[in-house]
């Protein structure tokens, strides 16, 4: 592969534990060192390969932020950045989804990009927040799906979409992306 070019390296984080059928946007869960010190070593791989800035941007939740300090042991320049965050799931978070009620996750359904499930954060704030997030050239993310996928949705300047369904399939834990520097929103998101 020749030169980066002028993109976005975004890492998944690794798996979290204890998660399992729980709604987990905001909240603050841990990974297991050694997954974290994997990815790490993954990333520097492929930056050493690859001719990358060893500077890594992440969100400040441990599943994130945790690689990059691993990273910053090795020399790295770590940043953190609020704007790298998961949606918020306002009181659903942390809940098993069983719990939460089929009338709110319908609700959510049936409106959504504008409907704010559990009164956190609606997918036009985190389109909003993921447009606003203006990286250099080139850089390192450790993010989270949401932010990731709301990235790559950017980059096809459609409206924000109407069904769950249309919206990218999740990353997969540890996975990388590679996403434009620069994103706009489309006007009816705004």
């Amino acid at each position: 592969m020749g030169s980066p070019g002028s993109e976005i390296w975004a890492w998944r984080h690794p798996r979290p534990t204890g998660i399992d059928g729980h709604c987990i946007g905001r909240t603050d869960v841990a990974v297991d060192p050694r997954r974290a010190r994997r990815l790490a070593r993954r990333i520097e791989r492929t930056a050493r390969q690859h001719g990358l800035p060893h500077v890594v941007w992440t969100s400040p939740l441990r599943r994130c932020a945790d690689v990059g300090r691993w990273l910053k042991r090795r020399g790295w320049t770590h940043h953190i950045d609020s704007a790298l965050l998961e949606m918020d799931f306002g009181v659903w978070e942390g809940l098993p989804w069983s719990v939460i009620p089929e009338a709110e996750v319908e609700a959510w359904n049936r409106d959504f990009a504008h409907h704010a499930p559990g009164g956190g954060e609606s997918l036009v704030d985190v389109l909003a927040r993921a447009a606003g997030w203006q990286a250099p050239d080139l850089a390192i993310v450790v993010a989270h799906s949401g932010w990731m996928r709301a990235r790559r949705w950017l980059e096809s300047a459609r409206e924000a979409p109407d069904l769950a369904a249309q919206f990218p399939s999740s990353p997969a834990y540890g996975a990388l992306w590679k996403l434009r520097p620069q994103v706009g929103l489309p006007a009816r998101s705004r």
